[in-house]
C-alpha cells in the first residue's frame, strides 16, 4: 500500500464484536483472563503494559515509518525520555542536536545528568562534528532535523553511517516532517520519534509521543521503559490521534504550500530582515533539503527589522494568527521560542545555535494563504521603519 491509503488502513481492522469501521476506545483498566493457563492468551492484562486502542495506532505509525514496531508514550517529551532511558546508563556518553527542542535541552542539562550521564549538544549539520565528538563511552546520537527552531538540518545517512560504524544508536526527532515527507529510518536512523501532539494529531487536541524502531530488538528495549515507567499513552489519545493519522498527507501537503507562499512573500517583505525556510533557494541548505525529504514542510521563521521590540510588536497585534506554544495544527501559530518554547536553554547557548532573540517561529495551518499572509501584512504595518 502507498501513504495515503496507509494512513487510513494500517493497524486498523473492523472491531470483530459489531463491524464498527473504527477501532473502539479500550477505555479499561484491566483485562479478564480465562485460566491460569491462558494468561495473556488475548495479548492484554493490564494496561498500564498494553492497551488495544494504543497498539492500533502503534501498527499504524509503525508502518508508515517503515519500522518493526512502535512505542507510544503520554507525550512527546516522555518519548525522548523514554529513548534516554532505554539506550543510556550512568557513565555513558550522548551526542544531541545543538539545536533542539528546549524540552530536550532541559532534560539532559537539568535533569539525566544528574545521573552520571554526559551529554555533548554538537553541530549535527556538520557530520564531521559528529564524528568528532563520538567518544569511547558514547551510546546515543539524537539528531533534530530540521531543528527547532532554527530549521537547520541534519545528514541523517551520513550521521547514520557514523553512528553504525562506531556502534552507536542513532535516533531522528522526526517531528516537524513526519514520515510522509522524511523517511528516518530509510535513511539509515535506528529510531525515529515523534511529539504527535503536532502533526499526527493536527487539530490541537491532545498530547503524546512515539517511538518507531527499525529493529525488534530495539523496540523491546523501548517496550520494557513505557511499562517500566508507565508512561503509555492513553487509549482515548491514541483514538483521537488515528483520526488526525487520516489525513496527514493532505493536511502536510496543502500546509506546506501555504508555508512556501508565506516565505516568499516575507523574503520580498521591505521590513523583514531574515526568513528561513527549507523550500527557500536561499536557504543555506536547500539542496539536503531537496536529498532527504520530500516535502518542505510548513514551519518557518523569520525576523523584523528592529530586532526584539519589533517582533514583538508584530506578535502582539497580529491578527488570525494565535500566539501560542503548540505547532502542527489546521490553526497557523506563531510563537516567541526566546520567551516561550527555549526559555529555559541558557542565553549565551542560545545565542552560539543561532536562537536570536528577534526569531519570529511560525507553523503555517489551513488557512487560506492569502488570508493568513494579509493578516501578517496588516501586523507588518504598526512596525516602526
Amino acid at each position: 500500500m502507498r501513504f495515503s491509503t496507509k494512513q487510513i488502513h494500517a493497524g486498523v481492522t473492523p472491531d470483530p464484536a459489531t463491524g464498527a469501521i473504527l477501532t473502539p476506545i479500550y477505555q479499561t483498566t484491566t483485562y479478564v483472563q480465562e485460566s491460569i493457563d491462558k494468561y495473556l492468551e488475548k495479548g492484554y492484562s493490564y494496561s498500564r503494559s498494553s492497551n488495544p486502542t494504543v497498539r492500533a495506532l502503534e501498527l499504524k505509525l509503525a508502518e508508515l515509518e517503515g519500522g518493526a514496531d512502535c512505542t507510544c508514550f503520554g507525550t512527546g517529551m516522555s518519548a525522548i525520555q523514554g529513548i534516554m532511558l532505554a539506550f543510556l546508563n550512568g557513565g555513558d556518553h550522548a551526542i544531541i542536536s545543538d539545536v533542539a527542542y528546549g524540552g530536550t535541552y532541559r532534560l539532559c542539562t537539568e535533569v539525566l545528568n544528574r545521573f552520571g550521564i554526559e551529554f555533548t549538544f554538537a553541530n549535527t549539520a556538520d557530520p564531521q562534528s559528529v564524528r568528532a565528538s563520538i567518544k569511547d563511552n558514547t551510546a546515543l546520537i539524537l539528531t533534530e532535523t530540521p531543528a527547532n527552531p532554527t530549521m537547520k538540518l541534519s545528514d541523517i545517512a551520513a550521521i547514520s553511517e557514523i553512528a553504525q560504524a562506531a556502534g552507536v544508536v542513532h535516533a531522528v526527532d522526526n517531528t516537524f516532517l513526519t514520515p510522509y515527507f522524511q523517511q528516518a529510518l530509510d535513511l539509515g536512523a535506528d529510531l525515529s520519534v515523534h511529539s504527535t501532539t503536532k502533526y499526527f494529531d493536527g487539530h490541537n487536541a491532545t498530547v503524546g509521543g512515539a517511538v518507531i524502531a527499525k529493529t525488534a530488538e530495539h523496540d523491546e528495549k523501548m517496550r520494557f521503559i513505557q511499562n517500566s515507567t508507565g508512561s503509555i499513552m492513553s487509549p482515548q489519545v491514541a483514538w483521537l490521534t488515528m483520526q488526525g493519522c487520516k489525513t496527514l498527507s493532505v493536511r502536510m501537503d496543502q500546509q506546506s504550500a501555504n508555508a512556501m507562499a508565506i516565505a516568499e512573500y516575507l523574503e520580498a517583505h521591505p521590513k523583514v530582515k531574515q526568513v528561513c525556510y527549507p523550500g527557500l533557494p536561499s536557504f543555506a541548505q536547500h539542496e539536503l533539503a531537496r536529498k532527504q525529504a520530500t516535502g518542505f514542510g510548513a514551519m518557518l521563521w523569520f525576523e523584523v527589522k528592529g530586532g526584539l521590540e519589533a517582533g514583538k510588536t508584530l506578535m502582539d497585534s497580529i491578527e488570525l494568527w494565535s500566539l501560542a506554544e503548540n505547532l502542527g495544527s489546521v490553526e497557523s501559530l506563531i510563537t516567541h521560542p526566546v520567551t516561550m518554547t527555549h526559555a529555559d536553554v541558557d542565553e549565551a547557548e542560545r545565542k552560539r545555535v543561532g536562537i536570536i532573540d528577534g526569531l519570529v517561529r511560525l507553523s503555517v495551518g489551513l488557512e487560506d494563504a492569502d488570508d493568513l499572509i494579509e493578516a501578517l501584512d496588516k501586523a507588518l504595518q504598526n512596525v516602526p521603519g
